[in-house]
């Protein structure tokens, strides 16, 4: 159009941006206010009456307040998917997004928490103290290794469930997808030899997980090759995450590169970065080959390439079939959390909630393009929250048998 004699654009925009003009989020009453008698009611002098119940009975505030169905969204912005660390302001949008998204798939009412600081035990203070709003804390998009301390002071600090998404919510969601793309290439998950590429805050939740499941032959790499004790890296801070990778895997000592790894494998997880593996590297692997690359918007290995030498493609895009998305959990595992009234998410919580959402995609439909429901799939989230709510308070009852599991790490 700049190019048509006469014509002067005076603005350029698109329709992602109209979308998102004025933000994509907003806070209505529930209650009409059209009169002296309903402000009586909703504020002054009524709402006297409530405070004063709830500070003779806490819990009433669960009753009587939004805080019975209310998440924080909470951030610093320094692993913003894609982006890495670009603030709490840019992040803004992204949080926005998840909010929109509790409320369409979950009917959750959660609000974007943004925090100016990178100050781990400055953002666990916050949190403890805008906690009293709320009935749960979903971390996101924040870095690796500072997440892991974070999440475990606010679970240990707070009365109410926290949640890292990026940790647990992707190792549901990859969970689910291998169980049911295990049954598509008739294989068991204890016996296949898994190779995964990442092992941060997602890729440490994957192998907990798995191994929580049955997994038995792992094999994880780094930026630094394969994970092992040895590697100068780990041995040098044994107390670290990446030491209890090194523990809890690799139980050959194999020590080498990724594409090393990679050959004779049954089944390759990526949550790292893109371009890492070709399709001739795919061809290395076992028989009905099953690879989940996960990364965006750049996964690790071209799906396409992939798909030539493997039965099961999966990747975290929603162009390509099998797309991986925490969006099918995160919303059912909070439905079920609220609902439940507990405040703890335990390693069979996070499992029950993998097992149902494999379960949605019956036998009739499974093949090696539909391994995972659609996130519009109704059914996905209702199954999420029932075995969330149905594992929390059955654990609520081993607590009070005296026989819990421990918390998930």
């Amino acid at each position: 159009m700049r190019t048509v004699h006469g014509v002067e654009i005076d603005k350029v925009s698109d329709r992602t941006f109209l979308v998102h003009l004025g933000g994509k989020l907003s806070v209505e009453s529930k209650l009409p206010i059209r009169n002296r008698d309903d402000l009586s009611l909703v504020y002054t002098p009524g709402v006297a009456k409530i405070c004063q119940a709830i500070y003779d009975n806490p819990e009433d505030a669960r009753r009587l307040t939004i805080k019975r169905n209310t998440v924080a969204v909470v951030t610093d912005g320094t692993a913003v998917l894609g982006m890495g660390d670009i603030g709490p302001l840019a992040a803004m949008p992204v949080m926005e997004g998840k909010a929109a998204l509790f409320k369409r798939f979950a009917n959750v009412d959660a609000f974007p928490i943004c925090l100016d600081t990178k100050d781990a035990d400055e953002i666990v203070a916050i949190v403890k103290a805008i906690a009293p709003g709320f009935a749960g804390i979903n971390l996101e998009d924040i870095s690796a290794p500072r997440c892991f301390y974070i999440e475990e002071r606010l679970r240990e600090e707070l009365d109410i469930p926290v949640f890292h998404d990026d940790q647990h919510g992707t190792a549901i969601v990859a969970l689910a997808a291998l169980r049911n793309a295990l049954r598509v290439v008739h294989k068991e998950l204890k016996d296949v030899r898994i190779v995964m590429s990442g092992a941060g805050a997602a890729g440490t939740a994957i192998i907990r997980l798995l191994i929580k499941a049955g997994a038995a032959n792992l094999v994880v790499s780094d930026v630094h090759g394969v994970v092992h004790p040895e590697r100068a890296d780990i041995a040098a801070d044994p107390d670290s995450q990446l030491a209890w990778v090194a523990g809890h895997t690799n139980q050959d000592g194999f020590q080498g590169s990724l594409i090393e790894a990679v050959v004779g494998s049954d089944v390759f997880i990526g949550v790292s970065a893109g371009n890492l593996l070709t399709g001739d590297h795919i061809a290395t692997m076992n028989d009905d080959a099953i690879v989940f690359a996960m990364a965006n918007p750049v996964p690790e290995v071209d799906p396409a390439a992939a798909g030539q030498h493997a039965t099961v493609v999966a990747t975290g895009r929603s162009d390509f079939a099998n797309q991986i998305n925490n969006v099918l959990v995160f919303p059912g595992v909070f439905r079920g959390l609220l609902d439940a009234g507990t405040d703890m998410v335990s390693d069979d919580t996070l499992l029950a909630a993998a097992m149902a959402l494999a379960d949605v995609v019956g036998p009739d439909e499974l093949n090696p393009t539909y391994i995972i429901p659609s996130v519009f799939n109704p059914k996905a989230t209702k199954a999420v929250a029932k075995a969330v709510e149905e594992a929390a308070r059955a654990r609520t009852t081993q607590e009070a048998s005296g026989d819990a599991a421990a918390p998930a790490g």
